[in-house]
């Protein structure tokens, strides 16, 4: 049997750590290894713990989630760090990512997206909330003044990306812009492959930073 995906949960809340706790305590894919309810806590034992991914919380008194992930990171620059957020904290993510997390992920998902997210952060991917996606989009089609212009998507591509980030399917915007479902096809892969990303997700995370999109107001 697989060695379970050891996390570590840094959180201020201990019914918020308890719960996860219980969460992760029914599922044998996952052991907790370690928790703190401080930033400087965290940094203290993080080289005596044996870990995989640490779940970050990002408002904590003291040293918050970003603060904390940016000396983790500097001490182990191997550190996977999936930071835990709540609705109206979408304008951190610009920062959480230059500090060096792997994954922006909302406190309200199910457990099954909560493994997802841990699984794909402990196999090297990154991994950001679909529901922050049209905040992403609204704020690309509202800051995309300064893009090279061989990096500019056109403006049917836009258009593409925000029905997209809208839960449309690729045949529902077909018949929307009257186009065919291979050229909806083809532009999301122009848009895609513009930035070199592998997928719309990483397609945005290359927006954000490389300032392409600014998420602070």
């Amino acid at each position: 049997m697989a060695q379970a995906i050891r996390v570590f949960i840094v959180d201020d809340h201990e019914i918020f750590r308890n719960g996860l706790k219980l969460v992760f305590g029914k599922n044998k894919v996952f052991e907790v290894t370690g928790e703190a309810e401080s930033g400087e806590e965290f940094l203290q034992l993080m080289d005596t713990q044996d870990f995989d991914v640490v779940l970050m919380d990002i408002k904590m008194k003291g040293l918050d989630g970003i603060e904390t992930t940016a000396k983790a990171v500097e001490k182990n620059p191997e550190i996977k760090v999936l930071v835990l957020s709540t609705f109206g904290e979408e304008e951190f993510l610009h920062q959480i990512i230059n500090a060096g997390a792997k994954g922006f992920l909302l406190k309200n998902v199910d457990k099954e997206t909560l493994f997802n997210a841990i699984k794909l952060v402990h196999n090297g991917q990154n991994y950001f909330s679909p529901e922050l996606l049209p905040y992403f989009t609204n704020k690309f089609l509202n800051n995309n003044e300064n893009i090279s212009p061989e990096l500019l998507p056109t403006k049917r591509e836009l258009e593409i990306l925000q029905l997209i980030t809208e839960g449309y399917s690729n045949a529902e915007i077909a018949d929307k812009l009257f186009i065919s479902i291979r050229t909806v096809d083809t532009h999301k892969n122009n848009l895609i492959s513009k930035t070199g990303s592998k997928n719309l997700v990483s397609l945005l995370i290359y927006a954000i930073k490389n300032k392409i999109v600014s998420i602070e107001d």
